[in-house]
């Protein structure tokens, strides 16, 4: 396919690029309201861990480190990076505070820094809602996947992705709510 007219190029100077090169990354997003979008990530990262590969997660708008993702970091070893952008307490979208946008930024800034490591898989959890709320511009965040190396896949998580997102992206899945107990279950292992 050639790149010209391409918005999905990522190297806009070059006549053609063959789709099944299996080494150029992909975007994938998981957005929607049911349930599962970082578990998907989750599981996408461990795949490629055990095969060799590097993974970065870069979590926004989350500060507990007592969920298992965190606390998975030390015995996944060097293949695995996870940092937090958030605070412990809950992030209420409609009452952001400072910290939230101080929070977002800082990890914009980090997921830069990161991407010049090259890492294998990077996922981007809750970078949906983030721009949902605001905290960061989406011209920001596809100048980011503009710039990203080609050996990098990129996954991108959370609610109410925006339009942009959605057609930047090379698979796209909506988690759908279909049914769920009336009271929330929060079971360590499963939710956290």
């Amino acid at each position: 396919m050639c790149c010209r007219g391409n918005p999905k190029c990522r190297e806009p100077n070059l006549a053609c690029v063959d789709t099944g090169d299996i080494s150029l990354g992909y975007i994938y997003l998981y957005t929607g309201d049911g349930a599962g979008k970082t578990t998907n990530a989750l599981g996408l990262a461990l795949r490629s861990i055990g095969h060799g590969n590097k993974v970065v997660i870069v979590q926004f708008l989350k500060g507990r480190k007592d969920v298992g993702e965190v606390k998975i970091g030390e015995r996944l070893g060097p293949e695995y990076e996870i940092r937090q952008f958030g605070t412990e307490e809950f992030v209420d979208p409609k009452h952001l505070r400072p910290i939230d946008y101080e929070e977002a930024k800082k990890g914009l800034e980090y997921t830069r820094s990161v991407l010049m490591k090259k890492p294998d898989l990077l996922v981007l959890d809750e970078i949906n809602l983030v721009l949902a709320g605001g905290l960061l511009g989406i011209e920001d965040v596809l100048d980011l996947l503009k710039n990203l190396p080609s050996e990098t896949d990129v996954v991108l998580t959370g609610r109410l992705a925006p339009r942009e997102l959605i057609d930047r992206a090379d698979f796209v899945n909506v988690i759908v709510d279909v049914k769920h107990p009336p009271k929330m279950v929060t079971r360590k292992g499963i939710q956290y």
